[in-house]
C-alpha cells in the first residue's frame, strides 16, 4: 500500500507543489523554445523589448521586469545580440547607460513564436476555468507580494 506525502507543514505541502506544477509546466515551453534554440529567459527579454517598441530600454531595466531574476544580465544580453534579435546602444549623454532595443528579426521571431506559445499554455493551463485561472493567479500574486522589494510591473498584471 502506498503512503500518502507527509509533509512538515501546510507550508511545505504548498511550496513542494509550487516546484513540482512549475517543473511539469516548464517541460512544454523548454521543448518549444529549444526548436528555436531560445531559453524561457531569453523569450522573456524579448517579449518586454517587443513591448516598448520602437523604444529602447535600459539593461538594468530590463533585468528588473524579467519573470525570474538573471544574475548575469549581460550574458544573456550578449546572446541575444549575437544571435541579431537585439542591439545595443549607449546615448549620447550618458555613455555608462546601456540601451537595448530589439531589432527587425527579433520582431519577426516573436510573430512566429506567437501562436505555438499561446497552444503551449492552452496545453498548460487550458483545463482550469477563467474563474480558477483568476483565483490562481491572485493567490499566487498575494503568495509572493512579502517577497518582492519592488513588484514593477508584476504588481498589477503580468501581460506587459
Amino acid at each position: 500500500m502506498r503512503r500518502p506525502p507527509h509533509f512538515d507543514s501546510p507550508e511545505q505541502e504548498v511550496y513542494l507543489n509550487l516546484w513540482r506544477t512549475y517543473d511539469r509546466l516548464r517541460a512544454e515551453e523548454d521543448a518549444l523554445f529549444g526548436d528555436f534554440g531560445l531559453t524561457a529567459q531569453q523569450y522573456n527579454a524579448l517579449r518586454i523589448l517587443r513591448g516598448e517598441h520602437p523604444a529602447s530600454l535600459p539593461t538594468l531595466a530590463l533585468a528588473a521586469r524579467l519573470v525570474s531574476r538573471a544574475p548575469d544580465i549581460t550574458r544573456l544580453v550578449d546572446k541575444l545580440v549575437q544571435r541579431g534579435w537585439v542591439e545595443r546602444r549607449r546615448p549620447p549623454g550618458n555613455r555608462r547607460v546601456v540601451e537595448l532595443q530589439i531589432t527587425a528579426e527579433g520582431l519577426k521571431l516573436l510573430r512566429e513564436l506567437d501562436e505555438p506559445v499561446r497552444r503551449c499554455h492552452q496545453r498548460q493551463l487550458g483545463h482550469l476555468s477563467p474563474q480558477q485561472l483568476r483565483d490562481l493567479t491572485s493567490l499566487l500574486k498575494e503568495a509572493r507580494r512579502p517577497h518582492e522589494a519592488d513588484a514593477g510591473p508584476w504588481s498589477d498584471h503580468t501581460s506587459r
